[in-house]
């Protein structure tokens, strides 16, 4: 019985050896997938954009979506300087 205990988990060991190897390789010659589309991915958008459809309600919703963030993020700028005028006064 202690043989087999033995046994068992030397050949977890194993696994475990052999899979942190393979993750190890993996992660360490992997690429990354990053889309550098530039100019050719704004025009299929724009051309998706007009197609109508689902997808060019889909691209719409997106460009809407951009748009109101740079808006909420121009917002918080604007209450950050607020703040910081209100704390310069003393209020």
């Amino acid at each position: 019985m202690v043989r087999g205990t033995k046994q068992r988990a030397l050949r977890i060991g194993i696994v475990g050896i052999i899979f942190s190897v393979g993750f190890l390789c993996g992660s360490v010659t992997q690429r990354r997938a990053d889309a550098q589309l530039g100019e050719l991915g704004k025009e299929a958008m724009e051309k998706a954009g007009a197609s109508g459809g689902p997808l060019g309600s889909a691209v719409k919703l997106g460009e809407a979506i951009v748009d109101m963030q740079q808006h909420v993020d121009g917002l918080q700028k604007n209450i950050d300087v607020l703040k910081k005028v209100k704390s310069s006064l003393g209020g």
